[in-house]
């Protein structure tokens, strides 16, 4: 039997900013993923306080969060080592103006170097499972299109 490694709490956030999804395209430990923004929650600090210091983080963007939108509800084993991941997914709202530079390709890096990162916009009418890496955001990605109205 694996050694069981704890559990691996994720926190994410849905942003839709005129009928556009933002996307984070991220290269970790030699692997392409696309997924939404955030990250793992810290000790100490609860998944709200986590969403909004990841968004901070990763976009420079403040966010409020809206409301939940889903946590997982099914078993995922990480991807990079033996722990289970959990993840929530907040429906999030920015404060301000988007100031973030995005492309229209997928993985659209400086240097493909562990940590690069590059943003971008998905029409929330043509999110699709294809659109993500992990088994979690490919599920939220049908919970998405199954509550278009939310976004809209």
């Amino acid at each position: 039997m694996a050694m069981y490694k704890g559990f691996n709490v994720r926190v994410y956030g849905i942003l839709v900013e005129d009928g556009k999804l933002l996307v984070s395209d991220e290269y970790i430990k030699e692997h392409e993923i696309s997924k939404l923004p955030g990250g793992g929650l810290e000790f100490g600090e609860g998944p709200i306080e986590c969403i909004i210091r990841e968004f901070k983080e990763e976009t420079d963007l403040t966010v409020t969060v809206k409301n939940h939108f889903y946590t997982t509800d099914f078993f995922v084993k990480s991807a990079f080592n033996s722990s289970q991941v959990i993840s929530i997914y907040y429906i999030v709202k920015h404060k301000g103006k988007i100031n973030l530079p995005v492309s229209t390709e997928k993985f659209d890096f400086k240097k493909r170097v562990n940590g690069a990162q590059s943003f971008r916009w998905i029409d929330i009418n043509e999110v699709s499972e294809n659109d993500f890496t992990f088994a979690i955001d490919k599920k939220v990605a049908t919970l998405i299109n199954q509550q278009k109205s939310l976004f809209l």
